[in-house]
């Protein structure tokens, strides 16, 4: 049975611009109807239209987060459905209205069974959706291994990759690789041919490598700046190409830490905004208010908003949430919100496609979208029309 609901009276930020004094119509799961206040009552909504007034408040696309290892004490390593699921229901209360279960590299029949986890839960999500699998890995770099366990990271094997498809049957969205890797053109093509992104990272690539890589589709970075090869005068490397070429996207963790936020400032003028994404590469303890906080399998505690190694202080990962990132983009980096908001978004949504019909507030998209007040609360999260969180 048809239902209308009516966000009244917020600015509507619909992917394109902002629009104050402004409310939102929604029926059948769907965008119905972007319209200013003054010319609301011209639209005679049904009686039973439940309104919902949010007083001014940021109305904007859900936030989509391709690239998270776990929040509230739940990790794609822990290899069931449940799991999952239980991130899908947690990543609501931070405006997450999507995202892409993220792997780092692991014994095989492990991330074989982790990657059927991610593929069973599709579909019974009472959260955020699952728009598909992020393997960060394990064609990459020993090199450049940052945080993750070198020795699970291995050439090239297309029998293997063949593996993780047959496992996956379709829900693959994105896979990080090294562009220097023997066997990666024949990789890319495949990859090309399940559309699933090819995002360069965790590579020692020098620039002419990563040349080869563009040439061959990988279009994507992960958690730029984060273990890749540094720019030089003498060998841009992946960083100086990235770059240096505007179509190739980059993920950013806008925590402060893992990339100075002068960097981003730097970045907003050599790339084009709209092929910046904001993710969160958030470990399992995200969020978690009790218990002991593990991640990879060692303990660790938060400090200043990173996960520290208790054993040896030593950084461990990310604790960051999306709608701190915007925050985080706007107040320390000096982003305009539309444009932090594009990085959360519309730009996510861009990079993984497949006929997604989210990341923009336009009639006939899907009804995906959170609620923020100016303090960065939020009060509405909404996943295809149906309110999956609402503060009291």
């Amino acid at each position: 049975m048809s239902h209308t609901i009516c966000l009244r009276n917020g600015t509507v930020f619909t992917g394109i611009a902002m629009a104050p004094q402004t409310s939102v119509v929604i029926r059948d799961g769907k965008i119905a109807d972007v319209v200013s206040n003054s010319k609301l009552n011209s639209l005679h909504l049904p009686k039973d239209t439940t309104t919902i007034y949010v007083n001014g408040a940021i109305i904007a696309p859900g936030f989509i987060d391709t690239h998270i290892h776990g929040i509230h004490g739940f990790d794609t390593s822990d290899g069931n459905p449940e799991s999952i699921l239980e991130m899908s229901k947690a990543l609501v209360n931070y405006g997450v209205t999507a995202f892409c279960p993220t792997l780092y590299p692991q014994e095989h029949s492990k991330f074989i069974r982790c990657i059927e986890a991610i593929r069973d839960a599709v579909g019974k999500e009472e959260g955020a959706r699952i728009f598909g699998a992020n393997l960060e890995g394990p064609f990459i770099s020993r090199e450049k291994h940052g945080a993750l366990d070198p020795k699970y990271m291995r050439p090239v094997n297309m029998k293997k990759m063949e593996e993780y498809v047959e496992a996956a049957r379709g829900h693959i969205a994105i896979m990080t690789v090294a562009p220097e890797l023997k066997g990666m053109h024949e990789l890319a093509l495949y990859c090309a041919k399940q559309g699933i992104v090819m995002a360069a990272g965790h590579s020692d690539a020098t620039y002419e490598d990563m040349m080869e890589g563009v040439k061959a589709g990988i279009l994507h970075s992960t958690h730029f700046f984060n273990a890749m090869r540094r720019l030089h005068h003498r060998d841009p490397g992946v960083v100086g190409a990235i770059m240096i070429y505007p179509n190739i996207a980059c993920e950013v963790i806008a925590d402060g830490y893992h990339v100075h936020p002068a960097i981003v400032k730097l970045l907003q003028r050599v790339k084009p905004v709209h092929k910046i994404v904001l993710v969160t590469d958030a470990l399992k303890p995200t969020g978690q208010n009790s218990g002991k906080l593990m991640a990879n399998n060692e303990e660790v505690y938060c400090k200043d908003g990173l996960f520290v190694r208790k054993a040896d202080d030593t950084i461990a990962g990310s604790a960051l949430t999306m709608i701190k990132g915007v925050e985080n983009l706007v107040r320390l980096m000096g982003v305009p919100l539309d444009d932090a908001l594009r990085m959360a978004s519309c730009n996510p949504a861009t990079v993984i496609s497949r006929q997604i019909q989210t990341g923009y507030i336009m009639p006939g998209r899907d009804a995906d979208i959170v609620v923020f007040d100016q303090d960065y609360k939020i009060k509405l999260t909404m996943v295809k029309g149906q309110i999956r969180k609402m503060a009291e």
